[in-house]
């Protein structure tokens, strides 16, 4: 049997759901159709295709609130069955019965399933149903006002008043779960002077209903000794669970006197009780609002940052201490007004200096839904004094390393001539080291002269046309046997098209984009190259299985002096110009280089540079 079947389960469930005598449909939490078996096309009129991917127009408008109450029962835990009407296709109404689950994958719940089969519609049930649905009608008004009110207070009385109206109880009251212990925080019906009562959690009907896994429960033994026994001739109580984000909050009670409670008001009691949960989680989302707003509030007027707020017509509205205090501009000189500074363009930095001499970085952000700005600015002028300093620092070390190169490589030259004086292990190790000296000392004095260059904007690049798949060969020859590591993989189109700019500076922005690409990936791993027309441009990337970039370093690694001090990246050295020479040659050829997550883990470095000529439109994307 198992082999004859071995494979076929989709098929089965297909099967199944077309082989049901009930109307199955799922949804998922948006309410969106994800299953319409054949039975649902017979019982509501619509077929599948109509159906698959939208909301299902099957709940009468006067459900709305009940068919909503009971998804969020069902998302929150349980099953929930309830006879029901729901819409044909031509406009009459259906007399169902409706078992609703949740539709789990794995321990989330991604929607829910509905099992809809028509009931017997006899009198008594017409009669039921007809009080059932001026009930729900009641309770959709009542809904309303209970969400009307923001105070958490007033929302719980108002659900307490209006149980004892839905389900003709004689009083009613909440209690809150507050850790192990119950708080009677309304009442309905009852003596004031029991507010504020507390019990132990565990002796409680709370408790019970707890651990029966069940939403509502009748209780009608062992009252004598409850608090709700000053309510004269009290027979039984019904309590609902109400929850917040799906934790139990509370327990709604319904308290009998005069009257036996029935199934529809125990039914009408989980209702209230998933609306109650979700009245008291909008009003206690209400006070954490409240609670937000005094805090950021506090941190407006304690930042160090200067923080302003301008309105769609870029007046200011609001003005921190610290805004005062760097721009000696105090709020009454400001507000109404434009700020005393030019303002970027959002996602963008100013460095803007005052007349006092401060230099300022500006940046603003725009709130979409209100249409305001928010500008954000620091005190830079010692930064600013620290980059005059560095270039400074960067022309006079450039010019005082030529001599200890130049001592290096006379040096070697003297080891050379006297080659047969010396032992062969003795060549060997002097010659190896002084090589060594001599290639980083000349390295690092190239990128600090590039460095010093790159400041001062006298980066100078040719630019004509050139071949870039030449240069990308050229610039990975021989790598492969670097490093018995890595492996180097080049993916370039046969038809690559030329580029404009200057091919030395593309040789150094290649070299130092590849020797990065090993540098970062000690363990090994694929380097590839790959390279594609776009947009009237040539894009090269360079792909490595390394160490990787945090998000907030992807610019960052671009400005001079930057080392990255995240994870494993502090051991690889340098002085931090490699990648600000990069970005600076290529902007000079009117190109762009970008770090990016390469998909799998590690890095991606993103070269761009300008076509030589037009590239139809039919260019691959990639």
């Amino acid at each position: 049997m198992g082999d004859e079947w071995a494979g076929s389960d989709d098929e089965i469930a297909r099967a199944v759901l077309a082989g049901s005598p009930n109307a199955i449909v799922a949804l998922d939490r948006d309410q969106s159709v994800l299953v319409w078996n054949d039975a649902a096309e017979r019982l509501f009129g619509w077929p599948a295709k109509e159906m698959l991917g939208r909301r299902a127009p099957i709940v009468p408008g006067e459900l709305t609130a009940e068919h909503n109450a009971v998804l969020e029962r069902v998302r929150t835990g349980g099953q929930v069955s309830l006879r029901t009407k729901r819409l044909h296709r031509d406009g009459s109404a259906l007399d169902v019965r409706v078992d609703i689950s949740a539709l789990r994958l794995g321990s989330a719940v991604a929607g829910y399933v509905c099992v809809h089969h028509l009931a017997q519609a006899d009198e008594v049930a017409r009669n039921r149903m007809a009080r059932r649905a001026r009930l729900v009608r009641r309770l959709t008004d009542v809904v309303g006002d209970i969400n009307s009110d923001l105070e958490l207070s007033a929302v719980l009385d108002r659900i307490s008043a209006s149980l004892t109206e839905l389900t003709g109880a004689d009083a009613g009251g909440f209690v809150l779960i507050e850790q192990d212990r119950l708080r009677l925080v309304s009442t309905y019906q009852l003596p004031d002077t029991i507010r504020g009562t507390t019990t132990e959690l565990r002796t409680s009907l709370v408790d019970k209903l707890l651990r029966t896994g069940k939403t509502v429960m009748l209780e009608s033994n062992g009252l004598d000794d409850l608090v709700w026994a000053r309510l004269k001739g009290l027979h039984t109580i019904a309590l609902g669970l109400a929850a917040v984000g799906g934790r139990p909050y509370g327990a709604l009670y319904a308290l009998f006197s005069r009257r036996t409670p029935g199934h529809l008001e125990l039914e009408l009691l989980e209702l209230l009780a998933g609306h109650a949960g979700i009245a008291v989680g909008n009003a206690v989302a209400y006070q954490d609002a409240v609670r937000q707003r005094a805090h950021e509030r506090a941190v407006f007027d304690a930042s160090a940052d200067g923080i302003a707020v301008l309105d769609g017509a870029g007046r200011v509205v609001r003005w921190n201490p610290a805004a005062a205090e760097l721009t000696a501009f105090s709020a009454a000189a400001v507000i109404g007004g434009p700020p005393p500074f030019p303002l970027p363009e959002p996602g963008e930095k100013l460095t803007f200096q005052m007349e006092s001499g401060r230099w300022l970085d500006v940046v603003s952000a725009r709130i979409e839904e209100t249409g305001e700005a928010v500008i954000d600015f620091r005190d830079v002028t010692t930064a600013k004094e620290l980059e005059e300093a560095k270039d400074l620092f960067l022309a006079t070390t450039s010019h005082e390393l030529r001599t200890p190169i130049t001592i290096v490589r006379g040096f070697a030259s003297t080891l050379d001539s006297r080659w047969d004086k010396m032992t062969d292990l003795e060549r060997r190790a002097a010659v190896h080291t002084i090589a060594e000296r001599s290639r980083s000392l000349g390295q690092l004095m190239d990128h600090l002269l590039l460095g010093a260059r790159a400041g001062a904007d006298e980066l100078k690049v040719s630019i004509e046309k050139f071949d870039l798949a030449e240069r990308i060969h050229a610039a990975t020859l021989g790598l492969p046997v670097l490093s018995d590591r890595h492996r180097v993989e080049v993916v370039l189109p046969d038809d690559l098209p030329h580029v404009l700019g200057d091919a030395l500076a593309t040789d150094i922005v290649l070299g130092q984009l590849l020797e990065n690409a090993f540098k970062y990936s000690p363990k090994g791993g694929l380097i590839s190259v790959d390279a594609w027309p776009e947009d009237g441009n040539v894009v090269v990337v360079v792909d490595d299985e390394g160490v990787g970039i945090a998000p907030p370093d992807r610019e960052r690694i671009f400005e001079r002096f930057v080392q990255v001090d995240s994870g494993d990246r502090r051991r690889f050295g340098g002085v931090g110009l490699g990648l600000y020479i990069v970005r600076s040659l290529a902007r000079a050829q009117g190109g762009d280089v970008s770090a990016h997550p390469r998909p799998g883990g590690g890095t991606r470095m993103r070269l761009v540079l300008r076509c030589s000529s037009p590239i139809g439109s039919d260019t691959p994307m990639r």
